[in-house]
Parts: C-alpha cells; sequence; structure tokens
C-alpha cells in the first residue's frame, strides 16, 4: 500500500496501526492526522527507535496488503478476494457464500 491510501483514511487505519504497534494510543493518532514525519517522530518515540530506523519499520508495515475494511470499494473489494483464493480449499469458490461451508454465523 502507499503512504496515501494510509493519509487518506488515517482513522480507518487505526486498528492496523494498534495491531503492529500495540502500544500506539488512539490520542496521539488523532493528533497526527496522517501527517508522515509525525507518525515517523511518534513511531521513534514508541519504540525508543532513531526515526530512521521508525522510517523503516513503517516502510515494512506498508509492503502488507491495504486492510479490505479501509477502502469500500467494490473494484478492490473484489481484488481482495481474487487474493484470497489461495487460502481457499480446493472446491469452494472465493465468491460463494461461506455459510454453504460451515463458515457462516
Amino acid at each position: 500500500m502507499k503512504w496515501s491510501h494510509v493519509q487518506d483514511n488515517w482513522s480507518a487505519f487505526y486498528d492496523a496501526i494498534t495491531d503492529r504497534w500495540p502500544d500506539a494510543e488512539e490520542d496521539a493518532l488523532d493528533e497526527i492526522d496522517g501527517d508522515q514525519r509525525a507518525f515517523i517522530a511518534y513511531i521513534a518515540r514508541l519504540t525508543e527507535q532513531e526515526p530512521g530506523d521508525a522510517r523503516d519499520e513503517i516502510r515494512d508495515w506498508l509492503t502488507g496488503e491495504l486492510p479490505s475494511d479501509v477502502i469500500m470499494d467494490p473494484e478492490h473489494d473484489n481484488h481482495s478476494i481474487m487474493l484470497s483464493e489461495k487460502y481457499v480449499p480446493e472446491g469452494e469458490d472465493e465468491y460463494d457464500d461461506d455459510a454453504k461451508f460451515g463458515d457462516g454465523r
């Protein structure tokens, strides 16, 4: 993903940020408001790293897949579903209703 995805959907990334950095606080994230330099400085302080190391850690985090619940766009959702096909057991269509396979609630 790109930083622009994060910046444009900042508050939607709070869960992904706190999954990666559990000590991150929502109030601090509110203040950062998608500012990349402020986020790097915050992660550096939070993890007691040099800013360059924090920037590298954030860059590694950005190499991950864009969380499907961040962008509500059918094209993005369909792309995410297609990527998930490698995790779907043989005989199951990734577009099928999960309830048919005992996964529904």
